[in-house]
């Protein structure tokens, strides 16, 4: 509850900073300003944006399901928001104590399908209704390659609790770890701390995971490239279509935070979690004031800057994605799950099962 409390008010934040930084992130790209009339350089815009949404009428078109239509965004949201109920964002800031925290919310996230098609169904739309079904059948598609991946995790970690893969990655962690796979080598990581206790380095399979869980993640956030659900010039805005206000607001609000979620997740499962990069070199006053010790202050604010300021790089790197490719075809889009990602998230689950049985 205490990490949901924290969250919220984050979360709308985020949004509104992540949409200007998006549409600068874009114009830069693209060779344009961006926004620049409302505010300095244009920093109001999202904020005039999100008071225009609140004003706007609310508009039920005459033949859809009422009932369903208003509750689909609702809904949506409720899914995305309730997995960032388990993240750990600090050593003593845990989330909910739940030992499969990681199913919770791989499960609990894959039920905004759910939401989906009910906003397209419910809005007596035939182009939602094209806008559900190709959403539908991406994200049940990409979760599977997603799921191998964070499986692969699971399997180097031998964990579904994300607090516990968070210390097997920190300085705190105290007993000898593996380096590279191999534990031979002879060297305490847990004594040298910073970024070789990463999973990425503790098993570099797993940095072919991360790939895999990246591009599933994009699919899954109905980003670019895999942004056909709502391609505008195919189907008008997708499941979306016929909603208004503060409905689509809503919904949008869903989407931005499924990004920020799957680069929590990500920054969790493959990047040292709330962990500082910096090395722990024996006694330095640097490795105190940029990790503390558990259960301190100290501890509980340098873990939420890591971890967030990971979690953002991985945002901004979602945004660059988005306008640097091209949008791929319906038939590219399930050839690239079914006949790439899957496979190869397969072996990854057979290498990191026959390499923790041959060095553990």
């Amino acid at each position: 509850m205490t990490t949901l409390l924290f969250i919220l008010p984050f979360l709308l934040i985020y949004t509104i900073v992540a949409i200007y930084a998006e549409r600068k992130i874009s114009a830069f790209i693209q060779d344009r300003l961006g926004p620049m009339e409302v505010g300095y350089y244009g920093f109001a815009q999202s904020i005039a944006d999100l008071l225009k949404l609140i004003q706007k009428e609310d508009i039920v078109p005459a033949k859809a399901d009422a009932p369903l239509f208003r509750v689909a965004p609702i809904i949506i949201f409720t899914t995305v928001f309730a997995g960032f109920a388990v993240l750990p964002l600090a050593p003593s800031w845990t989330g909910a104590q739940i030992d499969t925290a990681l199913f919770f919310l791989i499960a609990i996230v894959s039920l905004d399908v759910v939401g989906i098609v009910i906003a397209g169904w419910s809005s007596n739309n035939k182009y939602s209704m094209l806008g559900t079904m190709r959403s539908a059948g991406q994200i049940i598609s990409y979760e599977v390659p997603l799921g191998l991946s964070v499986l692969c995790v699971c399997m180097a970690c031998q964990s579904l609790d994300l607090q516990e893969i968070s210390y097997q990655q920190s300085i705190f962690q105290k007993t000898p770890q593996y380096l590279f796979g191999i534990p031979s080598l002879g060297i305490e990581t847990g004594s040298t701390g910073g970024f070789l206790l990463w999973n990425i380095f503790r098993m570099p399979a797993l940095l072919f995971a991360w790939v895999i869980f990246f591009v599933a993640s994009l699919a899954e956030c109905n980003r670019a490239p895999f942004d056909l659900p709502e391609a505008e010039s195919e189907l008008v805005a997708g499941f979306q279509t016929e909603y208004s206000g503060f409905r689509w607001a809503v919904i949008m609000l869903a989407e931005y935070g499924m990004m920020l979620l799957v680069s929590i997740l990500g920054a969790v499962l493959f990047f040292g979690s709330w962990s500082t990069p910096l090395p722990n070199i024996a006694s330095l006053p640097l490795a105190k004031w940029t990790s503390g010790e558990p259960g301190t202050l100290a501890s509980t604010v340098w873990g939420i800057f890591w971890l967030l300021g990971k979690a953002l790089f991985f945002v901004a790197m979602q945004m660059w994605v988005r306008w640097t490719f091209p949008r791929l075809r319906v038939d590219q889009l399930m050839n690239l799950s079914w006949k790439y990602l899957t496979p190869m998230a397969l072996v990854l689950v057979v290498v990191i099962g026959f390499w923790k049985l041959i060095f553990s």
